[in-house]
């Protein structure tokens, strides 16, 4: 320890020795400064402060070159450069001789008058002390020029007056400051807005917006008008005329499949398709485009984005071109689909680590068939085998092997006898049919295995909002074998008993997700929600009139089938504090009401808390249910569950450099059981007391996001513990890092993969 404390202080002491030898200044010529940055001075006595302060920044981000780059006080990548480094660790000097002054003072002058800064005026210079050197730039910004009336001209045109139309949604503002920005905007505004309307050959430049500064008070009128050389054919209305898909397209063959004499026309789409692999059914229930309909862009992108979603083609592209012939603007539509192979084999291997000590990876093996009976069906069979290992020395040789099968048919269109349903989104809407086997043994304790089987449909309406609603869902669990150890144990702790007993599901479900974040960047602001209906056992029910209150139960192949209705709904929000910070939030509520044939909910459908993606200061599934705490002398921790949840977290993310990311959380949250348990004093919902025997961890911890992966490490202790006695909960008082005791029983460490939220 000594030595380890000795070769520590040497390498601090050598960094620190490095660096102070190494002067930034080390590689700058002797007739040269190094460039530290640059300060805009708006002068302006007429403009708020916080108005000042802005232009100020906003300007200065315009002004070329940037300096080298400073964290915690210090150029680190110009400190790597000095020291000998040439990678991407390292960067060389700026300097002061890379400034082009004059061109900066254009740049700047031609941004404040794009914001209506007419009358502004920039002076540039540098000043150089102890061999480094700054660029300042001094503004006069004025008078901003506001918009006093905008006019959109009344013509007899038809574009004229498409134009005009499009104006009750117009970015201009009367009052607001001028802005170059927003008028390209208001651009494609209209530009988006035309092509609606069937001017395929329509283009944004062909918008112009005349300027009349001259009217006084610092004011403008803006006038929005076509440029009257715009060209004939973006003036005019187009209409689809025929449609052609050609279903194996290749680079390589283009000419060959694209071969308009094979085609087999069926209902407005002609299909080439030689080899006769798809059926032309399937795709007049994809596209969006029909013979006679006036072209638009949403149509356009939709009929791509269909065929993209059937995933049977690697390749789609589209093509437009006028029709010849005709007596009216028409256009020939063609579409290209280079398909995947019918076959593939994929494998995917995953590695976890949980807080309650256990360690795993599992492997799954998959087989796909598209296009199965011809229709985009896709038909796919998954293997999944994994284990979770148990090194603390109390659990050791507990471990976890899973493994199943599972075998899916997904079709690429709703399956409703009678209905023929369709959606109408940029999303082919989809029916699945499952039916699996797993297996799960936990060494030294059982081995269990289920049947699952179901039948439902997925859709989305946009690519925030989708749905996914099972009818018929299924699921039977049995104990094949139960060891002698975990008998005696259930034998002492009747709560174990839960874990093994026959379980039979018979019911149905609704998921609705909705997600802002979808194709955002990681610190940006919005939205999550999940929530999730489960029903099971209703009609089973009804039939049987099962009603275990008065002893009436019902079994089904040897298992008690459950009756619950079951609701869970998981909302998160996200703040964006800046471009390197976000504020993150979830609450999660569940109720599970069990009824007739239950008390509880089945072991599989309850609630769990406590892990690393849950209240992270203590170990996983060992907090609850309510103020019960499990003291049993077994070798082996049971896990806790409850019919009822209520978790909230709150955790603060940062960029710290590059990589690396940091975080400070704090979660609180429990579980609790509907009915009362007398094996589980303490574990009963109750609306007066559930407040108080809500669980409170905080913490910190790195991620290191690669982009496609996040590695992430918690360190997490808790605040409240709800199974102490009323008025000992709180445990803040009794924080001590120095404790060696207290670290071991209280500071809880998750490795984990992704965020927790």
């Amino acid at each position: 320890m000594i030595f380890r404390n000795r070769a520590y202080i040497i390498f601090i002491v050598f960094i620190v020795a490095a660096m102070a030898s190494c002067s930034p200044l080390h590689k700058v010529p002797p007739d040269d400064a190094l460039y530290t940055g640059a300060t805009v001075k708006v002068g302006d006595s007429d403009l708020s402060k916080k108005k000042r302060k802005s232009l100020s920044g906003d300007l200065e981000d315009l002004t070329r070159p940037r300096p080298n780059k400073k964290f915690l006080g210090i150029r680190w990548k110009l400190f790597f450069y000095n020291i000998g480094l040439r990678n991407k660790m390292s960067e060389a000097p700026v300097l002061l001789s890379d400034v082009n002054v004059d061109h900066n003072v254009k740049v700047l002058q031609s941004s404040l008058e794009n914001q209506g800064y007419f009358r502004a005026s920039v002076q540039g210079d540098t000043v150089v002390k102890n061999r480094k050197g700054k660029a300042i730039y001094t503004v006069r910004a004025g008078h901003q020029y506001l918009i006093n009336e905008i006019q959109f001209p009344d013509t007899a045109a038809i574009l004229q007056k498409t134009v005009k139309e499009s104006s009750e949604k117009t970015f201009l503002k009367t009052g607001e400051p001028f802005n170059l920005n927003v008028i390209k905007g208001e651009r494609e505004r209209i530009d988006a807005y035309v092509k609606e309307r069937g001017f395929y050959y329509f283009d944004p430049d062909l918008i112009i917006v005349q300027v009349d500064s001259t009217i006084g008070n610092d004011k403008v009128n803006l006038y929005v008008k076509v440029k009257p050389n715009a060209p004939a054919e973006a003036r005019d209305v187009y209409y689809i005329n025929d449609i052609f898909i050609f279903t194996n397209y290749r680079l390589q063959t283009a000419d060959a499949d694209t071969l308009k004499s094979q085609a087999e026309f069926y209902k407005g789409y002609y299909v080439v398709d030689r080899r006769k692999l798809y059926k032309p059914k399937m795709f007049s229930q994809t596209m969006r485009f029909v013979p006679g309909d006036i072209y638009n862009r949403t149509d356009q992108s939709q009929s791509v984005s269909r065929l993209v979603n059937l995933n049977l083609f690697k390749f789609v592209k589209n093509r437009f071109e006028p029709a010849a012939n005709v007596d009216s603007p028409k256009l020939n539509v063609y579409y290209y689909l280079t398909p995947f192979p019918k076959k593939s084999i994929r494998a995917e291997v995953n590695a976890s680590t949980k807080s309650n000590n256990l360690t795993g990876s599992s492997l799954t093996l998959g087989w796909r068939n598209r296009n199965t009976f011809r229709g985009g069906e896709l038909f796919s069979i998954e293997g999944t085998g994994g284990f979770e290992v148990q090194y603390s020395s109390r659990m050791r040789g507990y471990n976890t092997y899973r493994a199943g099968i599972e075998a899916k048919l997904d079709f690429p269109r709703f399956l409703i006898p009678f209905f023929p349903l369709n959606t109408t989104g940029s999303f082919v809407p989809k029916t699945n049919i499952s039916l699996a086997y797993d297996i799960l043994n936990k060494r030294k304790l059982y081995t269990m295995q289920s049947f699952r089987a179901g039948f439902g449909y997925v859709w989305k309406e946009n690519i925030r909002k989708e749905h996914q609603l099972n009818p018929i869902s299924i699921t039977y669990v049995q104990p094949l074998q139960v060891t002698q150890e975990y008998k005696d144990s259930a034998n002492k702790n009747k709560t174990l008993l839960k874990a093994i007993e026959k379980q039979f599901i018979l019911g149905s479900s609704y998921n609705y997700n909705y997600n802002e974040l979808e194709g955002r960047p990681a610190m940006s602001g919005g939205i999550y929600f999940n929530g999730n209906l489960d029903l099971s056992g209703n009609v089973a029910g009804l039939v049987t009139g099962a009603n275990l209150q008065k002893g009436d139960t019902v079994k089904i192949l040897g298992g008690q089938f459950s009756q619950y209705v079951k609701f869970e709904a998981d909302s998160r929000f996200y703040f964006k504090i800046s471009n390197k910070a976000v504020w993150a939030n979830r609450i999660i509520a569940g109720l599970g009401l069990p009824y007739g044939n239950s008390t509880a909910l089945p072991y599989i459908k309850q609630f769990f808390v406590g892990g690393t993606n849950s209240i992270r200061a203590f170990r996983s599934r060992s907090l609850g249910p309510g103020t019960y705490r499990d003291v049993s002398t077994t070798t082996f921790l049971p896990d806790q569950s409850g019919d009822i949840k209520l978790e909230f977290n709150s955790e603060l993310r940062a960029q710290i450099a590059g990589l690396v990311h940091g975080a400070i959380f704090i979660d609180a949250g429990n579980i609790w059981l509907y009915n009362a348990d007398p094996l589980k004093p303490g574990a009963r919902f109750d609306s007066k007391t559930f407040l108080k025997e809500i669980a409170v961890g905080a913490g910190a911890g790195l991620r290191f996001d690669i982009s496609f992966l996040v590695i992430r490490f918690d360190v997490a202790f808790p605040l409240r513990k709800p199974y102490l006695p009323d008025g000992e909960r709180w445990v803040v008082n009794k924080i001590n890092f120095g404790s060696a005791e207290w670290r071991k029983e209280n500071i809880v460490y998750n490795l984990g993969i992704g965020y927790p939220f």
